[in-house]
């Protein structure tokens, strides 16, 4: 579903157009002593979900959220690229379980020059989220399926490494554990 941003950014029709993707199963965040499913966890007086909502709203970004039922990572990417076919900007892939991605990374994400087709963020040495693609990517990321997510069209192109500062970018949860990193690193932020 796409929801409203009360303060999008002046040139937002022109930029990536953020997909949160809520899909998943959390069957690992169970399996690690989770009661609840990893997006309905509590990070400090607000969801694991919500978190993550409140940043991309906070951006001024476009977005969508793709929460129904689907397969794999790849059919909730198929799926969202496909509700918002009209995104000139292209896409930028960011699962929901990284409640700590901070909006002016997003922002920095969407401006940023886009010399190729993908353009991924490297914290430290990790691979991280929200991965951009050009509109050119649209079909390809359209027709995505299974657990593979978008990997296919990334490793197709030429993606460019951006280097940031934001821990935000890698810090997944997909465990209890993971859970209390994030918190910790909330509370330190305070």
């Amino acid at each position: 579903m796409s929801l409203p941003t009360p303060h999008l950014l002046p040139d937002a029709a022109h930029l990536p157009v953020v997909l949160v993707l809520a899909s998943g199963r959390g069957e690992r965040f169970l399996a690690s002593g989770g009661t609840t499913h990893k997006l309905q966890a509590d990070l400090c007086g607000a969801t694991v979900l919500q978190r993550t909502l409140d940043a991309v709203q906070a951006s001024g970004l476009r977005w969508h959220l793709e929460d129904a039922g689907h397969l794999g990572m790849g059919d909730s990417i198929a799926a969202a690229v496909r509700a918002t076919r009209d995104a000139a900007g292209g896409w930028m892939v960011l699962p929901a379980d990284l409640p700590l991605v901070q909006p002016n990374t997003l922002v920095t994400i969407a401006r940023a020059p886009l010399d190729g087709d993908v353009l991924v963020p490297w914290f430290e040495g990790q691979r991280g989220h929200p991965v951009r693609f050009a509109a050119r990517c649209g079909d390809a990321l359209a027709g995505l399926k299974g657990n593979q997510g978008a990997a296919p069209v990334v490793s197709a192109q030429a993606a460019i490494k951006m280097v940031v500062t934001d821990v935000g970018c890698v810090l997944d949860i997909d465990t209890v554990d993971d859970l209390e990193r994030a918190r910790a690193e909330w509370e330190n932020r305070r």
